[in-house]
């Protein structure tokens, strides 16, 4: 295992996260065949504030209540600023009964210095779904040495109520300090999931995953897969900014590469279908989604399996105080309070891959 990542990497990544944002729109091709239907005559207005107060558009994921269908994801967590971003983030949480994920906790297999930057359950409370993370490449190194009991320690330490597992091989290629990647992490999840006393949740990084990927996750055991397409933050482009390799390097066109959240909607219905997939887990909408109205469409395709994940829109106003947060979050909730009154979806995820899905 490598030494505690240093504090300056950390602050790069806050830095450069803002720096790391691809479009949609700078891939071309981009299609789907989704109506969107303007329907005004058939609601009230949503009594936004008395929702809040006493929510009737509850769901559960993961076995824990949600009073919104707003998923706080995986950001920051060991460096100076953290711990007041992470605490404003699980405070909103609690007031609109939304769930939180951490960032990566590697930092705590090392020792417990930053410990209080991921000790959100006291804010939390039992009732607010908390999830722990790390990366595959930590997985891999533990399951080698047959310690990866330290990883189920620091979740247990956490209370968190499972953990995410960010799979990341671009990332980590890309990143000066970054960790090989020695077996398929297809492979390495299966023998995790063999041991794991709790939920598990598997990633990506801002690039999403294309079919062969998903129908794989979808045969393990998994409580739920989190999208983090492509279009939002992309951890690989963060890397190359931040490494050695010139603007024009080959290597850059590998931030372009991956799939959106409309994409992988298209794909997870798509392989619903077939007969070898033993389970429907819930999914996490996630990249490239940094409004309600986004990610509506993709929430009406998964029905009561999704909610909607949202992490630098998050991050752009935790850093500005907690008052500015919880008008974020409040103005997140009159969007879907107004979309599910009058829009209606319908039409169909097309997903562009070309050829067989086998």
């Amino acid at each position: 295992m490598s030494k505690n990542p240093l504090n300056g990497r950390k602050f790069e990544h806050l830095d450069k996260a803002f720096d790391a944002q691809v479009r949609v729109d700078s891939r071309p091709n981009w299609h789907q065949e989704l109506t969107i239907d303007y329907e005004p005559l058939l609601a009230p207005h949503p009594n936004i504030e008395a929702e809040i107060a006493n929510p009737t558009h509850q769901l559960s994921f993961l076995g824990k209540s949600f009073h919104f269908p707003f998923w706080i994801s995986s950001m920051t967590g060991g460096i100076g600023p953290a711990r007041h971003i992470n605490q404003n983030l699980a405070r909103v949480a609690v007031e609109f009964g939304l769930g939180m994920g951490l960032g990566s906790c590697r930092p705590l297999l090392e020792d417990d210095q930053y410990f209080d930057d991921f000790n959100l359950r006291p804010i939390l409370g039992p009732e607010r779904l908390f999830l722990a993370n790390i990366g595959i490449a930590q997985i891999e190194q533990l399951l080698a040495v047959n310690e990866i009991e330290r990883i189920h320690v620091v979740v247990e330490r956490l209370k968190a109520d499972g953990l995410i597992i960010h799979v990341n091989p671009l990332q980590e290629f890309f990143q000066p300090e970054g960790d090989r990647i020695n077996r398929a992490p297809i492979d390495v999840l299966e023998e995790f999931l063999e041991s794991a006393p709790y939920p598990v949740v598997v990633k990506e990084v801002g690039q999403g995953m294309g079919p062969r990927s998903l129908r794989a996750l979808m045969k393990l055991p998994l409580a739920a897969i989190d999208f983090a397409s492509f279009g939002g933050t992309n951890f690989t482009k963060l890397e190359l900014n931040r490494g050695t390799y010139g603007a024009k390097s080959s290597y850059h066109d590998f931030a372009l590469v991956g799939h959106t959240a409309y994409e992988m909607v298209g794909m997870v219905k798509q392989i619903e279908l077939e007969k070898s997939i033993a389970s429907r887990p819930q999914y996490i909408i996630s990249g490239g989604i940094s409004s309600v109205l986004e990610g509506m469409p993709c929430l009406a395709a998964l029905q009561d399996r999704a909610i909607l994940g949202m992490a630098k829109s998050f991050l752009n106003h935790a850093m500005g105080g907690y008052a500015e947060l919880q008008n974020f979050v409040r103005t997140q909730v009159g969007a879907y309070l107004l979309a599910c009154h009058y829009l209606h979806y319908s039409g169909q995820f097309i997903s562009p891959v070309k050829g067989s899905l086998q």
